[in-house]
Parts: structure tokens; sequence; C-alpha cells
């Protein structure tokens, strides 16, 4: 099977290297990241032409210009599916301007740390099709929809909680640093999460503050056209732009 990867950073190098020790004959297309290992074409029309599936994995704010420009290399039997978090709105946009079929594809998981094997869930025409074809290759896939937008929405209604809590801890720290306690607080938190989530939440916030800042917007956003409130949503946004643009708190 021909698969194309765009975007090879953390997650998309990881999944197209996962992909090629699987048997895959994986084709990568990225602006800057050139993972050793990998074949890597020279812009996103060629690592598109003649694929059996496209993966795009880059960041929500460039994922709709990419589909964009590589649209008329797509054949008619291509399955693009995007992995990126963003907002149902967007999937659903990416669905249109697409002649081909798509998977709104949304990871549940770190996956630097599980590549292949991340939990994802999947939605939109697409969805079966995606589960046909990468499930043999390793990736747990759940069809949760077939209107795009499902599988993103699902995700973000997770991260609420996920970055709410982390957001918590964060704040709860920067406090009992204040006040000269952050042992004692750092211990009873540990007590209920486990030390290794605990390390998690707070140092993925750290490292990838800018991504999760845009994921938490988004979040804020869908929660608003649901009709909820996103209190937790936007002070998980307000601490990780801080996080982004100033030293640790």
């Amino acid at each position: 099977m021909r698969i194309a990867v765009l975007g090879l950073g953390e997650a998309g190098g990881r999944i197209a290297a996962d992909l090629a020790a699987a048997g895959a004959d994986v084709l990568g297309w990225d602006p800057v990241a050139r993972p050793a290992g990998l074949a890597v074409a020279a812009d996103a029309r060629t690592a598109v032409r003649g694929a059996d599936v496209v993966l795009s994995v880059n960041a929500a704010v460039v994922a709709l210009e990419v589909a964009e420009g590589v649209a008329d290399a797509l054949d008619d039997g291509t399955l693009y599916a995007d992995l990126n978090t963003s907002s149902p709105g967007l999937k659903r946009e990416l669905a249109r301007a697409l002649p081909c079929l798509f998977a709104d594809v949304a990871l549940v998981g770190t996956v630097p740390a599980t590549g292949l094997e991340t939990p994802a869930l999947a939605s939109g025409p697409g969805a079966r099709r995606f589960e046909e074809l990468l499930g043999p290759f390793g990736m747990p896939v759940e069809v949760v929809g077939d209107e795009p937008g499902a599988a993103a929405g699902l995700k973000l209604l997770r991260s609420v909680f996920m970055k709410g809590v982390a957001a918590a801890a964060i704040e709860s720290l920067a406090a009992a640093r204040a006040a000269g306690a952050e042992e004692r607080v750092r211990a009873d938190m540990t007590a209920v999460l486990g030390e290794p989530l605990l390390e998690r939440l707070l140092a993925g916030s750290q490292a990838h503050a800018a991504r999760r800042l845009d994921e938490m917007c988004a979040a804020a956003a869908y929660l608003e056209e649901l009709g909820v409130e996103p209190r937790v949503a936007s002070a998980a946004a307000g601490w990780l732009e801080q996080l982004r643009d100033g030293p640790r708190p």
C-alpha cells in the first residue's frame, strides 16, 4: 500500500516510521523536518500523487492550506485522512475542499510515545475505509460517525477535561510555590493522579504550549457552538498562553 504522510514532525514522523516498518510504501513531505530513514518527496503534490492513503499530520492552522494545495493531485480512489486536532467546522471544510473520500481522524493519546498504536477515533464518509486500511498495520481505530467533525468534537470534549486538569495542577502548584508549600501540595496531587500522569500533564503543557493553546481555543469555540460556556477551556487556554509566552509560573 502506498501511503503519503504530510507533516513529519514528532507525530507524523513517528507514524510514518511505524508504517514503513510494518511494510507500507511510505513517502513523506514536510517543509522543514527530514527524519532519517524516511523517503521524503520534493513537495506535497509529489508525495500524494498515486497514493492510496494520504495522512495529514501537520497543524490545524495549515490543514486547509495543505489540503487545497494537493487537491488536484489526488486520485479519485485516494483516501485523505486529516489527523490534526481542530474544530469540527474545519473538518467539514476540509471534506468540502477535497475531491476524494475524506476521514476526520482524532488521535487520542501521546503519539510520539505510542506511534501507530495510538488509539484513533474516525468519522466522515471515509471513516470505515480508514479503519480497513490502517487497522491491519496496528492502529486501533473506532468509527464514531458518518459526518466529518464527529471525531474532532469528541477529542475536543476530552481535551477540556485533560487540559483543564493540567491547568488546575499548574495553578495549584504556582500558588503552593508562593506559599512555600509546593512539596506538600505536589505530594497530595501525586496521591490522586500518580506521579507519571502528573508529570506528563505538567511537562507536556510546557513543551507543547503553542499547539495545546490552539487546541483549547478550538475547544472553547466548540463549547460555545454547543451552548456551553467554556469556563474551564478558556482558563486552560490562558495558562497555556502564559506558558508559551513567558517563564514557568
